[in-house]
């Protein structure tokens, strides 16, 4: 459980350092780059540990269908409630896709 909270909290870091700066396009770019990089820092703080940890429990194929799948979950509800942008079903369909592809990566029936 704790290398899921950590990777969900270090994809809230990361979805802040790479699309956060999108709602303030008149800054210049250097300063976002920097600013981002600044945050990015406090995700590999998290994401490091999360994979370490993670890696005595899940196989690397399992941690990164993880991550991809909460990657979405937190930049869904960051582009609705921040960048205030609107979900489309073909997001609602591919969403779905990756969860089918969880499934197969955790599905081991032999």
């Amino acid at each position: 459980m704790s290398t899921i909270l950590l990777l969900l909290a270090s994809n809230i870091f990361m979805t802040f350092a790479w699309y956060g700066h999108l709602k303030y396009k008149d800054t210049a770019l250097w300063k976002v780059i920097l600013i981002s990089w600044g945050i990015a820092f406090f995700e590999y703080c998290l994401q490091v540990p999360a994979n370490r940890i993670g890696s005595y429990t899940f196989t690397t194929a399992q941690l990164k269908i993880i991550q991809e799948v909460l990657t979405l979950l937190v930049f869904v509800g960051f582009s609705v409630f921040y960048l205030k942008e609107t979900i489309k079903w073909n997001y609602i369909v591919a969403f779905v896709c990756m969860l089918g592809a969880v499934f197969f990566m955790f599905y081991d029936k032999q």
